[in-house]
């Protein structure tokens, strides 16, 4: 049985998506905030988890293997956190590299629109750019930022790629889907960020949508959720008898408002059922026989 006062953070990116830092520059920063536990849940990718699994055992931390997988319900993206999963397990990987493919597609033709829309952009230029990871954020972003057409991914989004002016949004599988394949890799499906900005069901239609696809559990606490939405996603957790994890979201220096540890979160606030029997128990000291 784990203590329960061990710090937590179940929500982390790195550079395998668009987190700007290596599993070895976020093992010491870890260690730094006096983080325990913790989870790397990269964008539709699993190219860090063995490498950051492997450091976490050398420094006696307990690491869970983790994804975040992007869905499509009625035209509303969704995120799916994947806890525990297997990151060799054939068919999710497959159903991680559609996921990859299509949001690469999706940067060719964001660049295309600008191209049409008059801006001086060389399409051949942007294709053999190389994007460099410790950046964070992403290819388009990046490249566009050095040609000076925006200054970050808040303004990419509010002064290039605005609701009037946007490529269509890619269609990915189903939460469903997801869920399912979620389950098959051996892992648990946590519904992130359910009080963030850009799910635009209210906050009980979310919930109540995702607790009729079978999802495992609701990430209750997050970086960008007020104390009222944690408190409203956890009460609807223990009435629904899911389980409850939490996250910064952090993505390195890149996303200000994102900090490694915060909120600040041990295990007697989550309720990770058998995931607990999923973290390497490598750390005496944080367990109870």
């Amino acid at each position: 049985m784990l203590n329960k006062e061990i710090r937590v953070d179940l929500h982390i990116h790195t550079t395998a998506s668009d987190g700007c830092w290596s599993p070895q520059k976020l093992v010491q920063q870890v260690l730094k905030k006096g983080i325990d536990m913790f989870a790397v849940t990269d964008h539709d990718t699993v190219d860090n988890i063995m490498e950051t699994q492997a450091l976490a055992e050398k420094n006696q931390l307990l690491f869970l293997p983790g994804v975040e997988v992007s869905a499509t319900h009625q035209g509303q993206l969704y995120h799916i956190l994947g806890y525990g999963i297997d990151p060799f397990h054939k068919q999710f990987l497959e159903l991680l590299n559609h996921n990859k493919y299509i949001m690469e597609k999706n940067d060719d033709e964001s660049i295309e629109l600008l191209i049409a829309r008059g801006y001086n952009i060389d399409f051949q230029e942007y294709k053999h750019y190389e994007n460099e990871p410790s950046r964070g954020g992403w290819k388009s972003l990046n490249f566009l930022i050095d040609k000076g057409f925006c200054k970050n991914s808040r303004d990419f989004f509010s002064s290039l790629f605005d609701d009037d002016y946007r490529a269509p949004f890619p269609t990915f599988p189903t939460p469903q889907e997801v869920i399912q394949l979620i389950s098959s890799a051996g892992g648990a499906a946590i519904l992130a960020h359910p009080g963030c900005h850009f799910y635009e069901l209210p906050l009980l239609k979310t919930l109540q949508l995702f607790a009729e696809f079978k999802v495992d559990g609701i990430e209750c606490f997050h970086s960008e959720h007020t104390l009222e939405v944690s408190r409203f996603c956890y009460s609807f957790c223990k009435e629904q008898g899911l389980l409850i994890t939490g996250g910064s979201d952090c993505h390195g220096n890149t996303l200000k408002n994102r900090h490694l540890g915060e909120p600040q979160l041990y295990i007697k606030n989550l309720n990770l059922g058998s995931l607990e029997q999923r973290f390497n128990k490598k750390r005496r000291s944080i367990t109870i026989a």
